[in-house]
């Protein structure tokens, strides 16, 4: 409580289970009353280990980093403003998804970096968070309207559906008919070329 009245920094060690639902939502409530959104200028760091509940990092504010070694469920980091979210499966290797469905629902801000796929409905109604994962089940990006989010993998079906603003990077090299998994009512499609360095730019400034 102090580190968070007097813009303090702090590092903590913690586990984490499938039981603890909404993990920090009320450190970051915390936050965001006394100092707003982005009025914060400490640093809140933990580290965590184990299987997060879901909503992990819900309504995250800027100053709080959250990084997991291990798994996630649904809707991490959703509504979040500010702050950072990393999670990387304590077994990289396996075939399972590194968090769930819904993640970065309607968040504002922030960022959020899963190494590993996720599920569904991925950054669906993201309004200006960033993010990098390693693949996404389907429907993702779903009604975007900010925010950028780069995908280093395999993609499910009806990519951008809705999506009005913001961008979305895929790097996939493994299906040659990505075109067929994008919705195009309101997106279009671009390759990245040499011509498009600024493009180019600004993902390698995301990794």
């Amino acid at each position: 409580l102090s580190a968070i009245e007097n813009h303090g920094v702090i590092s903590k060690n913690l586990r984490i289970s499938n039981t603890d639902r909404s993990a920090f939502a009320r450190v970051s409530g915390r936050v965001a009353k006394l100092h707003s959104n982005y009025g914060f200028k400490g640093s809140l760091n933990f580290n965590l280990t184990g299987a997060a509940g879901q909503s992990f990092g819900a309504f995250l504010t800027q100053g709080i980093s959250l990084y997991l070694n291990g798994f996630a469920n649904d809707y991490v980091g959703k509504g979040m403003a500010g702050g950072k979210i990393t999670i990387v499966p304590s077994t990289p290797q396996s075939s399972t998804s590194a968090a769930g469905n819904t993640i970065l629902y309607g968040a504002t801000g922030g960022e959020v970096y899963i190494r590993g796929s996720v599920g569904e409905r991925f950054a669906v109604r993201n309004s200006g968070a960033r993010a990098v994962i390693e693949g996404a089940g389907d429907h993702a990006c779903e009604y975007m309207t900010a925010g950028t989010v780069l995908i280093l993998g395999q993609v499910g079906r009806n990519i951008g559906a809705g999506m009005t603003g913001g961008l979305l990077f895929v790097i996939n090299s493994f299906d040659s008919s990505f075109d067929d998994y994008v919705n195009k009512e309101t997106v279009s499609i671009v390759e990245i070329t040499e011509e498009f360095q600024n493009a180019r730019n600004h993902i390698l400034s995301m990794l």
